[in-house]
């Protein structure tokens, strides 16, 4: 017989304390937190008051005009973020499973794969489960990997940079990522044989945000080839936005190579033919060692998995 000896269980924590440290996160104010929560004041003042007294540390300073957490709040909010963001999980697959569906898996995905892989694995989940529910967030790593750690993510297809804590996460790498100069089609540099970086220095370019990877590294392929960088710029990542400025000007934009031949491929832009030296860093699946994986999630895994041994030649482990 096995004895279940979780902290939890033993300091009777209730759902409701939970909901009450999100809500003291969010409100900053223990009355407007009682109202959210539809509860008297009082009583959540008494709720707060036994969680600290069970773990024995304050969770949070009481202020004049509100209430400010802790590090030990801190902590405990975000957790209690995690559990009941799994608690909702669990509730929605079950709905899904009572009305007939298989379950749900929402997926976080960057650009590139999200254009090259992502699509050929979902139309394959869908083909074999039509009612499974998948739904997919087309983001920065950074922003994806936030929403993965609140648990409103299951699967990832990102980087992982050197700040993120990996001491909780699953990291299978796929590929590097190469980068495409692009331009309208017609464009009169697609005439110019043997195209070198010196020939592109006064034209107008299309770059990513200053302080990021992909604009340092632009920015560093020049200058190791002896050449100032551009300053004719425009600063975008919104590829809406990239496309419809090149087809009306003589601008060029840098993207993943996977982006530039999807766009070539329906006519939109052309690939311009020169050498960019300035790849991204490998991007993989990312999953919490933390949080098994759904029985959605895992169809979505293999589907992801199968497809990436076509696309990039990757054989990953199997789910």
């Amino acid at each position: 017989m096995t004895h279940y000896t979780h902290w939890f269980i033993r300091a009777r924590l209730k759902t409701r304390q939970l909901l009450l440290l999100v809500a003291l996160a969010e409100e900053g104010n223990i009355h407007r937190a009682a109202q959210v929560l539809n509860m008297t004041q009082p009583a959540a003042s008494k709720l707060l008051k036994d969680l600290e007294d069970v773990l024995e540390v304050p969770l949070f300073e009481r202020l004049p005009r509100g209430m400010r957490p802790t590090w030990y709040g801190e902590t405990m909010i975000r957790h209690a973020r995690v559990a009941l963001a799994s608690l909702n999980q669990a509730h929605d697959e079950l709905a899904g499973l009572k009305a007939g569906r298989f379950g749900q898996v929402a997926v976080g995905c960057i650009t590139a794969p999200g254009l090259a892989l992502l699509p050929t694995a979902v139309a394959q989940v869908k083909r074999e489960h039509p009612s499974l529910q998948v739904a997919v967030d087309i983001e920065t790593s950074p922003v994806l990997m936030e929403r993965l750690a609140q648990g409103k993510l299951d699967i990832l297809v990102a980087r992982l940079f050197a700040e993120h804590d990996k001491s909780q996460l699953r990291y299978e790498a796929l590929v590097e990522e190469p980068i495409s100069a692009i331009v309208r089609p017609g464009h009169p540099l697609l005439d110019l044989q043997g195209l070198t970086l010196r020939d592109l220095l006064s034209t107008g370019w299309i770059v990513p945000p200053s302080g990021s990877v992909l604009r340092h590294r632009f920015e560093l392929m020049f200058q190791e080839e002896g050449l100032a960088p551009p300053i004719n710029l425009i600063e975008s990542s919104a590829l809406l936005f990239i496309t419809r400025m090149l087809q009306s000007s003589d601008m060029l934009a840098i993207v993943a190579t996977d982006v530039a031949r999807y766009y070539a491929a329906h006519n939109i832009v052309s690939i311009l033919p020169v050498a960019m030296d300035c790849h991204m860093d490998a991007f993989g699946l990312i999953t919490r060692t933390d949080r098994l994986l759904s029985p959605a999630a895992q169809v979505m895994m293999r589907a992801l998995k199968a497809v990436s041994l076509d696309v990039y030649g990757r054989r990953l482990d199997p789910v």
